[in-house]
C-alpha cells in the first residue's frame, strides 16, 4: 500500500481498513515521524521534508484540513461511510485520485459500494490475504497480482506452518444413547457426518487431546528462549470457557475472550496476551483479521470450519514472523494442531491447492455458496439447548500425531528459492558453507526428523483437577440459569420471580435461578457443593439436563399462578 501510488497516483489517496484495530497498524507504517514507518525503515525514500504526509479519520480530533494538507487519509470503514455520512459528506467528488482497501474481501459489502459511487473516478485497488468468502460471492475487481503463501514461507516473510493432527487409534462413545467403538479408520469416514465432527468438537475427551498436543508443541517450542503462545478457536462462549479450564487445570495461564465481554475486560486480556502474561487465549468471534501478535505460533482448532475463508483467516493470526526474513529461525514456525474428526484438513489440503497457480481450484472456491449456520446460530436458535450432546465421548487412545508440512522441503523449486533466500540474506553462497543442494536437502530432513513428537498426556494434580471441574460446574450452572430464564421468557436482571420466592432474599430472576439449581445439584448428590469430591461433580454435571428441566417447570408452574 505504502508504494503503489507512486506512478500510479497524481493526488490524494483514500485508504479504508475494515476496523479500529487495522487501521491503528496501518497508520503507524505511514506516519513518516515513527520509526516503524515503512517507507523510512526500508530506505525507500530518503528526504521526508515535503512528505508523503498522512492524516487519519479519528473521530472528532481531526477535520477537513487535515485532509486537505496530506497526500494520504487513513479510515476504517465505519468511520468513513456511517449512518450520517459525516465524512464522506465533506469530501468532493475528485477529493481522492486512488482508493486502497485492506482486507478487500470486504469489499461488496453496501458501505465500501457507497464509497466507490462517491469518487467514481478514482482508481480502486483491494488487497487481501483471503480471496475468498464464506458466503460464495466474488470479490468486486480483476485479480491484478498473487503472491503464494508458499514462495512468503521461503523466503521469511510469514511463519512456515505444520498441519498437526490428533489420530485416535481407538474411539469410544454413546450416541443418542447407543455405546459404539470405531477404529482410526472408521472415524476417517464418521467425520464427514456432521453430527460427529460436532460431537468431537464438544467432547472433553477429544478436547483433552487438542489441548495436550497444543502444549507439547509449545514446550517444544519454548525450547528456543522464546515464549510462543497459543491461541485456540471454540464453537461457543460456553465451550471456550472448558477449553480454557483444561489449560489452567494442567498449570498453565488462559483466558476466554469473545465479543459480547465487557470492552475494558477485553482490552485486559489482550494487555496480558501481549505482556507475555497467557499462555493461551481462547477465542469466540473475536482475534480476527489485522490482529497482529507475532508471538501466537500454535494454533488450537476445537470446532469444525464449514468453508475455507474462516480457517485461513484464523490460522492467519499464527503466520506473523517473529524474525523478520529468516526464514528457517526455529521462531518462525507456527503449528496448526487439531482433531482428525473434525475434518479439518480438508480446509489444509484446499488451502495448499489455493496456494497455487491452478486457476479451476481459484474459480471453486469464489463460486463455493456453502452456506451452514454455524454453532453461534444453532445456540440462539434453540429456546433451551441441551448441557450434554447427543454424542458423549468415553475414551480415545491416542498413539500418533499426522504431521503434514505446508512446503515440501525436498521440492526442487523450494531448494532454489531457499538457496537464493540464503544468499540474498546472508550474501554468502551456501555451498561454501558446506551447504550443497544434496547437504541442505539432507540436513533439512533430519531437522524435520526432531519436531517428531510422541503423544503423551499432561500430568494434572488432583487438587487442580477437583478445583478446575468445580469451576465447570458453577459455569454450567450459571448458563444453564440463563437458558431456562430464556426458555420461561424472563430476563436476567428483572425481577418477576422475586415475589414468587420471598425466602430466597434475592433481588432479580437470575439469582432465583441460579440458588434453585444449586440446591437441585446439592440434592442429586447428597452433599453441600464447597465439600464435592471430582466423582460428585462429573456426576452433577451428566445430570443438568434433568436439574435444569425441573427448575424450569418449577419457575412455569410459580409463573401461571
Amino acid at each position: 500500500m505504502a508504494i503503489l501510488p507512486f506512478g500510479i497516483s497524481t493526488r490524494r489517496v483514500l485508504i479504508i481498513t475494515p476496523n479500529v484495530e487495522i487501521r491503528r497498524g496501518v497508520s503507524e507504517e505511514f506516519d513518516i515521524s515513527a520509526p516503524s514507518c515503512f517507507l523510512k525503515k526500508t530506505d525507500i525514500l530518503k528526504n521526508f521534508s515535503k512528505g508523503p504526509f498522512a492524516a487519519v479519520l479519528e473521530g472528532a480530533s481531526a477535520n477537513i484540513s487535515d485532509c486537505r494538507r496530506s497526500h494520504v487519509v487513513i479510515t476504517n470503514i465505519h468511520q468513513l461511510a456511517s449512518r450520517v455520512d459525516r465524512w464522506l459528506r465533506q469530501f468532493s467528488d475528485d477529493f481522492f485520485d486512488m482508493i486502497l482497501v485492506d482486507e478487500g474481501h470486504h469489499n461488496i459489502a453496501s458501505s465500501w459500494t457507497k464509497v466507490f459511487k462517491k469518487f467514481p473516478k478514482a482508481k480502486v485497488v483491494s488487497l487481501t490475504a483471503t480471496p475468498i468468502r464464506s458466503d460464495g460471492q466474488k470479490i468486486v475487481g480483476t485479480p491484478i497480482y498473487k503472491y503464494p503463501f508458499s514462495r512468503a514461507m521461503v523466503k521469511g516473510y510469514i511463519k512456515q506452518i505444520t498441519s498437526v493432527n490428533v489420530a485416535p487409534t481407538e474411539i469410544s462413545f454413546t450416541y443418542k444413547g447407543d455405546s459404539r467403538k470405531h477404529t482410526l479408520k472408521q472415524v476417517l469416514q464418521l467425520r464427514e457426518e456432521d453430527w460427529f465432527s460436532k460431537g468431537v468438537a464438544l467432547a472433553r475427551e477429544c478436547n483433552v487431546s487438542i489441548v495436550d498436543a497444543s502444549i507439547q508443541w509449545m514446550k517444544y517450542m519454548r525450547s528456543s528462549g522464546t515464549k510462543h503462545q497459543i491461541i485456540a478457536v471454540a464453537c461457543h462462549v460456553d465451550h471456550a470457557r472448558e477449553i480454557r479450564s483444561l489449560y489452567v487445570e494442567r498449570g498453565y495461564n488462559a483466558s476466554e475472550i469473545y465479543s459480547e465481554m465487557r470492552q475494558e475486560k477485553k482490552e485486559s486480556i489482550i494487555r496480558d496476551l501481549r505482556n507475555g502474561k497467557l499462555d493461551c487465549i481462547v477465542q469466540v468471534r473475536m482475534l480476527g483479521e489485522g490482529f497482529d501478535h507475532p508471538p501466537l505460533s500454535i494454533a488450537a482448532i476445537f470446532r469444525p470450519f464449514k468453508s475455507l475463508s474462516p480457517y485461513v483467516q484464523f490460522i492467519g493470526r499464527i503466520m506473523r514472523v517473529i524474525h523478520q526474513n529468516a526464514p528457517g529461525h526455529p521462531d518462525n514456525e507456527g503449528v496448526i494442531i487439531s482433531h482428525v474428526g473434525l475434518n479439518i484438513d480438508r480446509h489444509w489440503n484446499d488451502f495448499k491447492d489455493f496456494d497455487g497457480e491452478d486457476q479451476k481450484v481459484i474459480e471453486k472456491w469464489l463460486s463455493n455458496k456453502e452456506s451452514i449456520p454455524n454453532f453461534e446460530e444453532r445456540e440462539r436458535r434453540t429456546s433451551r439447548s441441551k448441557i450434554t450432546p447427543d454424542m458423549v465421548v468415553l475414551n480415545e487412545i491416542v498413539e500418533r500425531f499426522v504431521t503434514q508440512d505446508f512446503i515440501d522441503i525436498t521440492d526442487e523449486a523450494v531448494l532454489d528459492q531457499l538457496i537464493a533466500t540464503i544468499y540474498k540474506t546472508t550474501g554468502i553462497n551456501p555451498e561454501i558453507l558446506g551447504l550443497s543442494r544434496e547437504n541442505l536437502r539432507k540436513k533439512l530432513l533430519n531437522a524435520k526428523k526432531k519436531n517428531d513428537i510422541v503423544p503423551e498426556k499432561i500430568i494434572v494434580t488432583p487438587q487442580r483437577q477437583r478445583q478446575q471441574a468445580r469451576k465447570r460446574l458453577d459455569e454450567k450452572a450459571k448458563s444453564l440459569a440463563n437458558k431456562v430464564l430464556n426458555a420461561v421468557g424472563l430476563t436476567v436482571t428483572a425481577p418477576q420471580l422475586v415475589k414468587h420466592f420471598p425466602t430466597l432474599g434475592a433481588v432479580n430472576n437470575f439469582s432465583i435461578a441460579i440458588q434453585l439449581l444449586n440446591k437441585k445439584i446439592e440434592e442429586r448428590v447428597k452433599v453441600s457443593r464447597k465439600d464435592l469430591e471430582i466423582e460428585q461433580i462429573e456426576a452433577a454435571y451428566k445430570q443438568l439436563d434433568e436439574i435444569g428441566d425441573e427448575v424450569q417447570k418449577t419457575l412455569e408452574e410459580k409463573l401461571s399462578r
